[in-house]
């Protein structure tokens, strides 16, 4: 790996054909979440939430993977793709509610509730899933606890997801205390203020939302889950209870609607600090490339492969 030069100024267009130089060099796949910026999503070769994108990176074939998104979920392309080379463009780019929970914290729980199953969010370190029987996205967190056989489930590390999971089953959820800051932080007041401003949309919610916000949306779903429903859906006008950057691809695909944020702080730093040029870079210089030693990758993948075949 040659070292990066000092960090220069370019434009988009030429960050953009920088990164498809390079792309076409390594014969690489770019995958990019719904909350990157615009110009990310538009480079990109797939955009997804993390059950879509888990599912491209465990079938693609290019050998090299640039994940324009955070840790866990380039983590989570490196355990089910371990021969590939998988890039993330920003080392820095975390998520605070995956470090709510530690494998030495699933450990105690695991101790402290022998017959209950453990159930993962995607949003969690390879060390934390390899400490669990089986992950789960916010769009198939209810059905992955419904096939369990256990009727204790321990669900790390997203409190408001174990809530609305709780709310669709019968099983006994025993949650862990994080939560999305995100999404946490949208509260009753912004969603009353916004259905004031825009009497006649519908309101789409995140399960990571906190359960009084859920309780008032229309519907209740994933960034996937939201795409799909408002393709169909004969309404006109949404306000969307996720973060900003779902807003691009819903006015992309349904130029003929009208959306809105519920808050305008509904911003992600960490899926922010990625530009076209971030991307360019890791491709050019092959750069914070992701590594899982294998003892953790292997337990991790049983995992993620769990939840593959359950969905």
């Amino acid at each position: 790996m040659k070292p990066a030069p000092p960090a220069t100024v370019e434009t988009l267009d030429q960050a953009r054909a920088r990164l498809q130089l390079w792309k076409e060099k390594r014969g690489a796949v770019i995958l990019a979440h719904n909350y990157q910026i615009d110009e990310v999503q538009d480079a990109a070769d797939y955009t997804g939430d993390s059950l879509e994108l888990s599912r491209l990176a465990a079938k693609t074939t290019a050998p090299v993977i640039v994940f324009a998104g955070v840790q866990f979920m380039a983590e989570s392309a490196k355990i089910l793709s371990p021969e590939k080379t998988v890039l993330l463009p920003v080392r820095e780019a975390g998520c605070p509610m995956a470090d709510t929970v530690t494998a030495e914290d699933v450990r105690r729980a695991r101790q402290q509730h022998p017959q209950a199953a453990v159930v993962a969010y995607v949003n969690s370190s390879a060390e934390v899933k390899a400490e669990v029987d089986v992950c789960c996205t916010s769009a198939n967190a209810v059905q992955i606890v419904n096939a369990l056989t256990q009727d204790e489930v321990i669900f790390v590390p997203d409190k408001n997801l174990a809530d609305w999971v709780a709310r669709h089953t019968s099983k006994r959820i025993i949650p862990w205390a994080g939560s999305c800051c995100v999404h946490n932080d949208l509260h009753l007041k912004e969603v009353t203020r916004a259905r004031a401003e825009h009497p006649q949309a519908a309101l789409l919610a995140h399960p990571e939302c906190r359960p009084e916000v859920c309780a008032q949306a229309q519907a209740v779903l994933s960034t996937s889950g939201m795409l799909k429903f408002v393709k169909t859906d004969p309404g006109s006008e949404y306000l969307i209870g996720t973060e900003v950057g779902l807003l691009h691809r819903l006015r992309q695909e349904n130029p003929t609607k009208t959306f809105y944020p519920v808050s305008a702080a509904m911003v992600c730093r960490s899926m922010k600090l990625t530009t076209l040029s971030h991307v360019a870079d890791a491709l050019e210089f092959n750069q914070h490339a992701i590594e899982v030693p294998e003892p953790v990758r292997a337990r991790a993948a049983h995992a993620l492969e769990a939840m593959l075949q359950l969905v």
